[in-house]
Order: structure tokens, then C-alpha cells, then sequence
């Protein structure tokens, strides 16, 4: 089968700053592929590239066995694009959005009239169709861009940071969205800072860093690339923090990282549960107090961290940019 997105060798450069430095990506079939690295990584500039909004200066990228270069409007026809601000216009009603754009697309006005129907229905927003989007909440305008990203109906999604800036409710509700257009057939390419958003909505993710590919894989696979798993001990007074540090150093791992904010020691370790326990009844002999110890997968911060020598940092947003072009 024809892969969604397949790079080889990527290059693009600005100058004396080259932001992609022969990138090699591949996202299959029937996936949420989710790109992750540190401000600067290139994430954006590749997103750019698959939506044929620059020209490249090396390598081949091909969207569903098309070629961004040699057939650029074949490859506009089969995406969506929806970027880091909601791109609507809060003096129109929902249902005026979505036709507009949908208009915008070429489609006649009854076929315009019957996807915005579809697409306010797949977004939970018939409702609130008629409204004027000025009074929408944060997260119904990111559902009303994200939506009139697909009246056009796209094989390929791509999201450039979608929930920056939404409550926590409303990055649950836009993750359901994005699931539910995914079991409908949608490929999505999605760009984000929170590593969270990564874990529950990939099922492939690519790390890059300064242009190039450092790894990939599930999450899962990621998580155990990184090597050792980590114990986390929460411990009840903020005085126990020091003793429960140098007793995870004596163990057979890293260095201890403490959060005094949340009151939070762990440590990368060879161990088992078994083990784990053995340690915890060892501090309940000394008196230490722990409200919680478990022994868990490194995060995908901890993953880049162990691949890159440094953070997954925020990022500045840019101006959206959403469409099918």
C-alpha cells in the first residue's frame, strides 16, 4: 500500500540555517503520525513542505505516490490543513464558516449547503450552528477551523499544533474529534508541544532534531528505546525528599531528579517490582512516609532526553494557516 507521506532526504535551508538536514520520514496508512522535537526542530518547516507551501531544496517527498514538486495541485487536493489559531471570522455564524470555505473550495452551493451539515454534525457543533462565532468558546472555534479543514474532504489532515492555548476539557473534546475522523479514513500528520497529546492520539511518532530523524516507532517502542524504566516515589513531608534521593542513589541507576513542587523523586533503574517493594519497605524502616511509588516507562521527554541530551521545549505559536489549498 502507498504510504500517506514518504521523505527521503529532505533538505531545506534559509540562509546559513538549515532547518531540514536530510530528514527521512515515512507515515502509512490509516495513522495519526505524530512529529515532536525542540523549538527549531524543523517540525514546522516540514509540515510546510507536505502542504506545498515551499519549495525544498533537496530530497523527494511524495503525498499518496504524488510528488510535492512535479504535481504540487494534485497534492493540494488531497489535504487539510489546520494551524496553531482558530482562521475564523467571528462576525459570521458557524454554518456561514464552514460554507464559505466550502464555496471557497469550488463545490456549488447545494453540495456546499449538505458537507457543512456533515461536517458541524462530525464536530458536535449543529447546535450551535447558527451562532455567531464570536460567541464561541475557544475550543468550538478550534473544532470550527478543524472542521473547515475537511469540508473538502481530505486524505490528509495535516495539524500544526492544534490545542495550543485550549483548557484541558477542550483539548479532550478536539482529541475525540480527531479520533472519530481517523476511524472515518482521515490520515493525520500532527505537530505538537505536549507530549501527552502525543501519547494518547499517535500510533507511529517521529523525534527529530536539528533538521534529521533520531528515532521513531510507537510509543511504546519509543518509551523502551530509552532504556532503563523509572521509579517515581511521591513522599508525604518535604523533609524526606533529600533521604529519599540518596537512597535511590544508591541504587544501580542514574541520578535522581527531585520536583520539589510536587514533592516527587525518580530515578532510572535496572528493576523489577519485586525490587521496587524490597526499596519502598527499606524507607518505611527508617520512617520515611510515601504517599505513592511505582516503577513505570520513561515519558517521551525522558525518551528525547535519553536520545538528544536535551528538553522537548514549548515553542512560539505562529500565525494559523488552514485550508486545502
Amino acid at each position: 500500500m502507498t504510504p500517506t507521506i514518504e521523505a527521503r532526504g529532505l533538505i531545506k535551508r534559509y540562509g546559513k540555517t538549515t532547518a531540514l538536514d536530510g530528514l527521512d520520514l515515512v507515515a502509512e496508512r490509516g495513522q495519526v503520525l505524530a512529529v515532536l522535537g525542540p523549538n527549531g526542530a524543523g517540525k514546522t518547516t516540514f509540515v510546510r513542505a507536505v502542504a506545498t507551501l515551499l519549495r525544498l531544496d533537496g530530497g523527494t517527498l511524495q503525498v499518496a505516490g504524488h510528488d510535492v514538486r512535479k504535481e504540487p495541485a494534485t497534492v493540494r487536493r488531497l489535504i487539510g490543513l489546520a494551524g496553531q489559531f482558530a482562521a475564523v471570522e467571528p462576525a459570521m455564524t458557524g454554518r456561514e464558516n464552514i460554507e464559505m470555505v466550502a464555496r471557497l473550495f469550488g463545490q456549488d452551493v447545494k453540495t456546499a449547503k449538505a458537507n457543512a451539515n456533515k461536517v458541524l454534525e462530525q464536530m458536535g457543533l449543529t447546535e450551535d450552528a447558527d451562532r455567531l462565532v464570536r460567541t464561541y468558546s475557544g475550543g468550538m472555534k478550534r473544532k470550527l477551523d478543524l472542521g473547515a479543514s475537511l469540508v473538502g474532504e481530505p486524505r490528509l489532515l495535516l495539524l500544526d499544533e492544534p490545542t495550543t492555548g485550549l483548557d484541558p476539557r477542550s483539548r479532550v473534546d478536539l482529541w475525540e474529534s480527531i479520533r472519530s475522523l481517523v476511524d472515518r479514513g482521515t490520515d493525520v500528520l500532527l505537530t505538537t508541544q505536549y507530549l501527552d497529546e502525543a501519547d494518547h492520539l499517535a500510533s507511529h511518532i517521529v523525534i527529530i532534531d536539528h533538521g534529521k530523524a533520531v528515532a521513531s516507532g510507537t510509543p511504546t517502542e519509543l518509551k523502551r528505546k530509552a532504556g532503563r524504566n523509572v521509579i517515581e516515589a511521591h513522599v508525604r513531608e518535604r523533609d524526606d525528599l533529600t533521604r529519599v534521593a540518596e537512597a535511590l542513589g544508591k541504587l544501580d541507576g542514574g541520578e535522581p531528579l527531585v520536583d520539589h513542587a510536587t514533592l516527587r523523586v525518580s530515578v532510572t533503574v535496572d528493576a523489577d517490582m519485586e525490587q521496587v517493594n524490597a526499596w519502598a519497605r527499606s524507607l518505611e524502616t527508617v520512617g520515611v512516609a510515601l504517599d505513592d511509588i511505582a516503577l513505570r516507562l520513561p515519558t517521551l521527554n525522558e525518551v528525547f532526553l535519553a536520545l538528544t541530551g536535551q528538553q522537548i521545549e514549548e515553542e512560539e505559536p505562529e500565525p494559523a494557516k488552514r485550508g486545502k489549498r
